[in-house]
């Protein structure tokens, strides 16, 4: 019976202690809690499907070359110098023009003039006058110690070839390191 009495007077002295212990707790936890609503904003309105109709069978098709589309129109054929388009394409014909870089010039004992080229994926390669350079038809034209000078063929929109003349300069030595 002293066994239970005692362990009746440890439970109320733990049950009397550990009531206050957490009070601001549970008060600021109902406190912030009553000032708050829950709200879900509406989901926007679904617009109906409305099915369009595509009629643009008589334009241009926007996918097609261009030389194909002024064959058709008779806008352009056989107008300009246009470029031979059955011939074999050249290594350097691959590359835009402004990714090559004239990196030097080699002479033969005959006088004649070569150029070293080299392209984005470090290659050099050496041409002479009526080789192709870039994606514009460039036929090599006039080679000297310091550019070469190249005629480019290119077609505007209405498929009229036209003739532009372009050069690539010999690089600094600090430039050809890069």
């Amino acid at each position: 019976m002293k066994r239970a009495l005692t362990l009746m007077a440890l439970t109320g002295l733990i049950a009397g202690c550990g009531g206050e212990q957490y009070q601001d707790l549970r008060q600021f936890v109902k406190e912030s809690g009553a000032n708050m609503r829950g709200r879900v904003e509406p989901l926007p309105e679904v617009k109906p499907y409305e099915p369009f109709t595509y009629d643009a069978f008589e334009l241009q098709d926007p996918f097609k070359p261009r030389s194909q589309l002024a064959d058709k129109s008779g806008a352009g054929s056989g107008s300009g110098p246009a470029p031979d388009m059955n011939r074999r394409k050249e290594a350097l014909e691959g590359y835009p023009l402004e990714s090559l870089k004239m990196v030097g010039t080699l002479q033969d004992k005959n006088k004649k003039m070569f150029a070293l080229i080299k392209t984005p994926d470090n290659n050099i390669y050496q041409v002479k006058g009526g080789n192709y350079l870039g994606q514009n038809f460039g036929v090599i034209s006039m080679i000297t110690e310091t550019s070469i000078t190249l005629k480019e063929v290119i077609q505007d929109t209405a498929g009229v070839w036209t003739e532009r003349t372009s050069s690539l300069q010999l690089l600094d030595e600090e430039e050809s390191k890069k």
